[in-house]
């Protein structure tokens, strides 16, 4: 985990120890979360009715860290831990970027469809580029010095959840696969969805 030449919450580079696990290819979509409230009644995100988030096939945006659980667990799922996104994000590369050190050019004006920016070697498209993604793990910019090598879980408590994943919102989408970002988990954004994950079985 890491990225050296990254903020001083992303160093120092460590080695880690991940269990099996299992991921979502793309983050969950505007689709997926319309049945998930028709299910349980959940509120739509503030974002819902905007011609531009609307698409059934981008991902969903606007949830809530506690939001973004609720939905996870009804369908089956968890948030991942930041170290099981980070070592899904990589593929087994040791790049830049998920699928390499090549930048994509390009921006966006609003967050592309699922599966439209590049897959990484195990086939996971989405990690750069669209939405930043919930991840289960209190954030703490000091974390690196001291996490356990073995499925580190975050910090113990904190006032910001951390998020992975470049974002469509920013000048600069495309941030690298080791880079850490963070909210308060009551804050919802136009640039942040939610990626599933789930225990092997």
């Amino acid at each position: 985990m890491g990225w050296p030449a990254g903020q001083p919450c992303e160093r120092p580079r460590h080695l880690v120890w991940v269990d099996t696990f299992k991921i979502a290819r793309t983050p969950a979509t505007n689709a997926e979360f319309a049945a998930y409230a028709q299910a349980t009644g959940a509120p739509a995100p503030p974002f819902w009715r905007d011609p531009a988030f609307v698409d059934p096939r981008q991902p969903v945006v606007g949830l809530s860290w506690a939001e973004a659980l609720a939905f996870a667990q009804w369908s089956g799922a968890r948030l991942p831990t930041e170290a099981e996104w980070e070592k899904a994000a990589r593929g087994g590369l040791e790049a830049r970027y998920p699928w390499g050190d090549e930048r994509p050019s390009g921006t966006f004006t609003r967050p592309p469809r699922v599966g439209e920016t590049p897959p990484n070697a195990l086939g996971l498209t989405d990690l750069s580029g669209v939405c930043h993604e919930w991840c289960a793990d209190w954030f703490d910019d000091r974390y690196y010095d001291a996490s356990p090598d073995r499925n580190p879980r975050g910090a113990a408590t904190g006032t910001r959840r951390v998020s992975r994943g470049g974002a469509w919102r920013h000048a600069d989408p495309w941030s690298a696969v080791g880079h850490r970002s963070s909210l308060p988990p009551h804050l919802r954004y136009s640039d942040y969805g939610v990626r599933f994950a789930r225990d092997a079985d």
